[in-house]
């Protein structure tokens, strides 16, 4: 995630220079916890948290776990990320649900903190997982923050509770404890109550969220806390636990450039657990909090459990299905490439997920220049077709090609690079479907796949290939010419090819199948 970039960028490199050692001295420790503590105040992680965080860590990397370890620097690391999870709140908390509905979940934080953002966010996902969310307006003081949920609401497809117009006008306990009456009568299960909020922290912005709390009754209290807010974040978050108290935490702006180091302060700070992650704008960029998760994407190790619940989400099982049969009987086509890159566009944004993969933190220049836009013009293209050109490429002469370009907005040139990208995907794909080894340019086949005993196969094959001339000079030339015809062309990731790489036309032919040529 971006708000914690430079921090992560921090530690992965103090454990780098710890894996060139192969037994780490009580000095190689301390540099290494000088190093977190370093880090950890740079990115406004609040002093308490540094202080207690360090000495635990200090304290297990001395100790018998990381002496006796056959990898010292790699149980140096499981240390720092078993601590970073307790700091994180250990283990994941989901929101509380009564048995007698409606569950009412109040709303708190400061004014642009993303709370009414978030209440539309909150509304959608709840109603993905079959509830039905009411969401109350009783924020009456900021300018138009009454039309700004009615907006939220109706994008999320939500009900909304807005009697009054706000920008001053109203009282807002009575707007609450109003709208959970009507959720009660409308068997709403759910009710969501977006406060006011203040620039600062006043007596007056406490006093009216704790009339509200008095007269609804919450069963969660969710503060939300804009995680790019730096070290003030303490210090806010110890201002609502004294003045209204709350039971969760919700982090927004994740995906900020801010050092954000202080969201790592507030489970740990004041007790109580972060429930949501909010990572950008959309109404479907927001995540159930996993302390062990964040830690790891952190740690850069990635984070696959959400990458693959999100693909879960995203794919439908059984078109999965049919998918998987069609590139078997080789009838997969430019609509079926369609379809599945609008299921991988539902998963949300190509940064996002490549950045959940391990190691993928010391690819970031590659990462912020991938263009997410290059799905779109792909899309647009095939979209240009007509149904006939879609199922069959190959009929695509000269001036198909000219005006699918044009209906595009794009090149024949970008056609071009399409229609063979494709061919050269839809093959690999088949070979792999059938349990076959798929030949990536510049590399020949993957060693060690396919099918058990396709490679003795092969070997029989090109021993019966050999010539049976009664004449030994003959014989000898036409084998030493099946040899030369058999041999790999490919460097096979180092094993083969006889100057151990790909050649300038392989690396070519690779270029042009990420479409880059």
């Amino acid at each position: 995630m971006a708000t914690f970039g430079t921090l992560s960028d921090r530690l992965t490199e103090t454990f780098r220079n710890l894996r060139t050692k192969g037994k780490l001295t009580p000095a190689d420790v301390d540099g290494t916890v000088r190093e977190i503590r370093r880090a950890l105040l740079d990115a406004d992680v609040a002093l308490p948290v540094v202080k207690e965080f360090t000495a635990k860590v200090r304290e297990r990397a001395l100790g018998d776990e990381v002496s006796r370890a056959l990898n010292p620097a790699q149980q140096v690391v499981q240390i720092v990320n078993e601590e970073l999870v307790a700091i994180l709140g250990g283990q994941q908390r989901r929101l509380q649900f009564v048995k007698t509905p409606p569950t009412v979940i109040m709303l708190a934080g400061l004014q642009g903190s993303g709370k009414t953002t978030f209440a539309g966010k909150l509304a959608k996902m709840l109603e993905k997982d079959g509830h039905t969310p009411l969401l109350i307006a009783a924020d009456l003081q900021r300018p138009n923050a009454v039309n700004q949920l009615q907006v939220v609401a109706e994008r999320a497809g939500a009900a909304i509770y807005a009697p009054e117009p706000g920008n001053g006008v109203g009282d807002p306990v009575k707007v609450a404890k109003d709208g959970v009456e009507l959720a009660r009568r409308q068997q709403h299960d759910i009710v969501i109550i977006d406060t006011a909020g203040r620039l600062g922290v006043d007596a007056e912005l406490m006093k009216q969220a704790a009339d509200i709390r008095a007269a609804t009754d919450p069963d969660e209290v969710l503060f939300v806390i804009d995680a790019m807010i730096g070290q003030d974040a303490v210090n806010t978050a110890k201002a609502f636990q004294d003045g209204v108290d709350f039971t969760g935490v919700v982090l927004s702006k994740l995906d900020g450039d801010a050092r954000g180091g202080a969201a790592l302060s507030v489970a740990s700070i004041t007790g109580r657990p972060i429930i949501f992650a909010s990572t950008g704008e959309g109404l479907d960029d927001l995540e159930a909090f996993h302390p062990d998760r964040m830690a790891s994407r952190i740690l850069d190790l990635g984070d696959i459990l959400t990458l693959i619940e999100q693909a879960q989400q995203a794919f439908d099982e059984e078109e999965a299905m049919k998918m998987a049969e069609k590139l078997a009987t080789e009838s997969f086509t430019l609509e079926d490439f369609l379809e599945q890159m609008q299921q991988m566009k539902k998963m949300g944004s190509m940064k996002k997920m490549l950045g959940m993969l391990p190691g993928m933190g010391s690819m970031k220049d590659q990462l912020e220049n991938f263009d997410e836009r290059e799905i779109d013009r792909t899309e647009a293209i095939i979209r240009s077709m007509t149904p006939g050109e879609r199922r069959n490429p190959k009929v695509l002469n000269g001036s198909r090609r000219l005006r699918i370009a044009r209906g595009a907005g794009m090149t024949v040139t970008d056609v071009n690079q399409l229609v063979q990208r494709f061919d050269q995907a839809a093959k690999m794909m088949k070979t792999v479907a059938r349990g076959g080894v798929p030949n990536i340019p510049g590399m020949g086949p993957i060693p060690g796949g396919g099918r058990p005993g396709a490679s003795a196969k092969r070997g029989k094959q090109q021993k019966a290939k050999g010539s049976r001339s009664g004449n030994p000079a003959k014989r000898a030339a036409e084998n030493a010419g099946v040899a030369a015809t058999t041999a790999p062309t490919g460097s096979g990731f180092g094993l083969g090819g006889a100057k151990g790489g790909p050649s300038e036309a392989d690396l070519a032919e690779l270029q042009k199948m990420l479409g880059k040529g």
